[in-house]
């Protein structure tokens, strides 16, 4: 009666979370039997107290007591989340030896889960299929273990044997697993129709679920849908706001996610257990590494300080995940001192961490640096295959051709990585950009059959553009309109080299056949951020509140430029018309609106920082280099490939782009 007295003290102390009046309350009595053990040891696996679980599971061998089902099946979840192989491995021997165990539906879940969470994922299928009681849970954990490993044909297949051959109607937890994978399964087409089922099978109101389906519909691009989800559940948790901001995110709506932050911390869900107390939400690690991206696509750097500042009360800094998206959001805004600054004083750095550092090095055109960098991180972790595209980049953005080129000799010889599609385009993009066309046509020619080359093709075209070559570029074009008729930048990219060279039937006529198949080209946009509020300029906008003030402002710097020597580069305007209207249309361009904005509503002295979604032209970029000078600022514009710090009439790029 005593022992019975002391396990259901254990067990309450340990559903209430107080595990040290748990292991008071084992350890103050002697003659603890199995089901003590067994408690104490599930207390510490579920509080998330791994290698405590690990430690009591040896002293429970130490006195002689075998462990049954429920402490294998108690233990392993800490090897699992350890991702301790080799013990995980020793228990499973152990369950192998003793027969009984091996029919264990629970045991045989609980070795899934680890083999999988120790990514491996052909060990935990052959638990799975030799297993003799397959209940839900053991479908439930082969699929999850599927789908975290990017296996996603395989778990849509095992869902399938699932409904057609095992008897048993998938639960929450079922389709919580199943649903990322259709997301991602190239082969499952119609990703909608699983909204259907999940109504079918009466789980449409299961908040698991429908945090499942509003990801769905986000990673598809129907945003709408997943919003409609939203704000239409009963209530909300921690995962659904998260899986919201990142389906804004995921969409390209930054500015909604960076909405819904705030909101989400305003907002309050009645308790569970009291429905008149509304619990409120603080953003998690989670939250914060998917809303960081946002803003750095915004250039949102006073919103970004303000997340850090939040990271750092509430002890979230040194989480590697929200670190490498600060280093992220700092270099993204600019502040390449600020991403050093964060990347030197965290505790743990992993390969993204240190993939994140070096792509800002080599966006800000530091690629001496970003090699430094990278020869440091291969002493503390192994370079994966984005690790070398953010070094290529890095050699492409400051004219170090011959080093790019060593290194990707290196990359499998010394590092053990096959070059993919994306590292041909990389090496092409760095000989095409410093005008040895000749040689990024035979990388091309060189790739191994199988790989995907419409990276390479795109990369021949753009540096066509650069380099003002017809006769290359048509080539490029033609092969890529093969492999990708729906993409607008081909379009774009022949009509400009045609228009450039004064080809304007040509250009004409690409135009025509772009319009007849439906292809629209992305505008021109920039972004600066003033104040709480991110301004959003098109190019030729006129629907902003201060258009007119700003149109005459540029208009005033315009011939102040004219008097320091600035001369109008109208070769970048792509439209048959006369000089006047071309340089019109060139006052008009997005990043100089948002610049104009920046200098009348900051203070003298100010950094203007401004984001594009496209390469800065020739002029704009000439044109920013005199303002600099003028106004006597700094101005930071990052475009689609790359930042340009602008200070006293030059760049920092020294005009190589």
């Amino acid at each position: 009666m005593k022992t019975f007295t002391n396990n259901s003290l254990m067990a309450m102390y340990a559903k209430l979370g107080r595990i040290e009046d748990a292991k008071v309350v084992f350890e103050s009595f002697g003659n603890n039997d199995m089901v003590s053990w067994n408690t104490v040891i599930s207390a510490f696996s579920q509080n998330d107290r791994f290698n405590e679980a690990l430690e009591y599971f040896s002293f429970m061998g130490d006195e002689g007591l075998k462990p049954d089902g429920v402490t294998i099946s108690s233990v392993l979840p800490a090897c699992s989340h350890l991702e301790l192989l080799e013990t995980g491995k020793e228990i499973h021997a152990y369950v192998f030896r003793n027969g009984d165990l091996l029919r264990n539906s629970y045991v045989a879940s609980a070795l899934v889960d680890m083999y999988c969470n120790c990514k491996q994922v052909v060990s935990g299928r052959r638990v799975f299929d030799t297993a003799v009681d397959r209940r839900l849970a053991l479908w439930n954990a082969m699929l999850t273990g599927y789908t975290q490993n990017g296996f996603y044909t395989e778990a849509v297949l095992l869902f399938m044997d699932l409904m057609t051959v095992s008897g048993l109607l998938p639960n929450p937890t079922t389709m919580a697993s199943v649903l990322p994978a259709c997301v991602h399964c190239k082969a499952f087409a119609d990703k909608k129709a699983m909204h259907g089922y999940v109504l079918k099978l009466g789980l449409g109101k299961d908040r698991y679920v429908q945090n499942a389906l509003m990801d769905l519909y986000s990673r598809i691009g129907k945003i709408d849908n997943a919003k409609y989800m939203f704000h239409d559940m009963e209530s909300k948790d921690m995962v659904s706001w998260n899986t919201m901001i990142t389906g804004c995110v995921v969409c390209g709506y930054h500015e909604d996610a960076l909405v819904l932050l705030h909101e989400m911390q305003i907002a309050g869900e009645k308790d569970k257990f009291d429905g008149n107390i509304e619990v409120s939400f603080k953003p998690n690690s989670v939250t914060l590494m998917t809303v960081l991206p946002g803003c750095a696509a915004l250039a949102a750097l006073t919103k970004g300080k303000e997340i850090h500042n939040y990271a750092i009360r509430n002890g979230l800094e040194p989480d590697v995940a929200v670190g490498s998206a600060l280093v992220d959001m700092y270099a993204k805004c600019g502040c390449l001192y600020m991403a050093r600054r964060v990347f030197d004083r965290m505790p743990i750095r992993n390969v993204i961490t240190w993939n994140v550092i070096i792509m800002a090095y080599g966006m800000h055109g530091e690629g001496e640096e970003a090699l430094t960098l990278f020869e440091n991180m291969v002493v503390e972790v192994k370079p994966n295959g984005v690790t070398f595209i953010s070094v290529f980049a890095a050699c492409s953005h400051s004219r170090m051709v011959d080093e790019g080129r060593q290194l990707f000799h290196k990359m499998k010889n010394e590092h053990g990585l096959e070059p993919n599609g994306d590292h041909y385009a990389c090496v092409v993009d760095l000989l095409g950009r410093a005008g040895r066309l000749d040689e990024a046509c035979e990388i091309i020619d060189s790739m191994p059959s199988g790989l995907d080359k419409v990276g390479a093709w795109s990369s021949l075209l753009g540096a066509c553009r650069i380099h003002q070559n017809v006769q290359l570029g048509e080539i490029s074009a033609l092969k890529l309109l093969e492999l990708e008729p729906n993409v607008a930048s081909h379009y774009v990219l022949l009509s400009n080299i045609y228009s450039s060279a004064g080809l304007w039937e040509k250009a004409n006529k690409v135009r025509k056949n772009m319009k007849e198949t439906g292809v629209r080209k992305e505008p021109g946009c920039s972004w600066i951020e003033s104040g709480e509020k991110v301004h959003k300029f098109l190019a030729g906008d006129t629907s902003h509140p201060q258009s007119e003030r700003l149109y005459e402002y540029l208009n005033d710097l315009f011939g102040r430029m004219k008097r320091e020597g600035y001369v109008v580069d109208t070769s970048c305007v792509l439209h048959n018309v006369d000089e006047q209207e071309k340089e019109n249309l060139l006052c008009g361009h997005s990043e100089r609106l948002a610049i104009a904005f920046g200098l009348l509503n900051t203070p003298p002295g100010t950094t203007i920082r401004v984001a594009k979604n496209l390469r800065v032209c020739n002029d704009c970029h000439s044109a920013t280099k005199f303002i600099s000078r003028i106004v006597d600022r700094e101005i930071v514009v990052r475009d689609v490939r790359r930042f340009h710090h602008f200070k006293d009439g030059a760049c920092s790029c020294r005009d190589y782009w």
